[in-house]
């Protein structure tokens, strides 16, 4: 199977029961890319497909053949011009650090996935959007507030980045 991750292509041989996110950790080393449940309640295992957000614990790797798949590893990649800071983070990931949007940080991949995925759709979502986007995420340090603040501040960098 050929898949392009985090912008580089790779020719792999995969089971046909075989996860995404199986193949992302054990074959590409790409251990950002959390599992936890592995039933796809959490979120932690969310990556992009396509530029749509999915749970790679329940997305067959068989099934991403000629996909682009992104990771939190290669996030900070995506073009989004001047608005990357000088360590090239992703505006998303900047504002959950500068929110202090992470604790034990364990869904924190997850929960930046899915709203790079959110803010590259609706730069200017509603409460009601958020909540949606980021209803498939589990953080049981309860730092939803925090997340929500970290996505209002990305979204308005990524606005002002805007040409």
């Amino acid at each position: 199977m050929q898949i392009s991750v985090n912008g580089r292509a790779h020719e792999l041989s995969v089971d046909g029961h075989e996860s995404l996110a199986q193949v992302l950790r054990e074959r590409l080393f790409l251990t950002g890319t959390k599992t936890a449940c592995e039933h796809g309640e959490c979120g932690s295992c969310t990556v992009l497909l396509e530029g749509s957000a999915v749970y790679a614990c329940l997305t067959l790797a068989a099934g991403c053949e000629g996909a682009a798949v992104t990771t939190i590893e290669g996030v900070a990649a995506r073009d989004e011009g001047s608005a990357r800071d000088a360590d090239g983070l992703h505006p998303v990931q900047r504002a959950f650090i500068e929110m202090d949007a992470v604790q034990c940080g364990y869904c924190t991949p997850g929960q930046i996935m899915s709203a790079v995925a959110l803010l590259e759709r609706d730069l200017t979502p509603s409460d009601a959007a958020i909540a949606e986007a980021m209803s498939g995420n589990l953080c049981r340090c309860g730092t939803y507030p925090k997340i929500v603040a970290a996505i209002r501040k990305a979204s308005a960098e990524m606005q002002k980045a805007r040409p």
